[in-house]
């Protein structure tokens, strides 16, 4: 009986960690067993509302190594802070391409963020 309840318990943890609730700009996963939280931050800029400024928050015990962007419109960046000028109005996804080292590995993943551009 106390094998079946462990077991429910972990499919019950696995389950609700890995459910659809989180959101595409943030991001938990397991890089050499250790868990990175990652998250995509934007704001505009009050004097040019087609400038987006893009940062990526990390949490963990390794190494950001490397941040590349598209921003949906055709354009790419690189760095853990951009910042980007929209051409026209409209809504793009931005995606942010995240690489973290850790103990001589690296583990990449990919957070997505939607952005309205006036």
């Amino acid at each position: 009986m106390k094998k079946i309840i462990t077991i429910l318990m972990l499919a019950t943890v696995f389950f609700s960690t890995n459910s659809c609730s989180k959101h595409d700009d943030e991001v938990v996963f397991d890089c050499t067993t250790q868990s990175i939280f990652l998250k995509t931050h934007n704001s505009t800029d009050t004097n040019n509302p087609k400038l987006m400024n893009y940062s990526v928050e990390y949490e963990g015990s390794g190494t950001l190594s490397a941040v590349k962007w598209t921003f949906g419109d055709g354009t790419t960046g690189t760095g853990m802070v951009v910042t980007h000028t929209y051409a026209v109005a409209g809504t793009y996804e931005a995606k942010a391409e995240a690489t973290v080292k850790i103990d001589g590995s690296e583990c990449t993943t990919t957070l997505k963020r939607t952005v309205t551009v006036n």
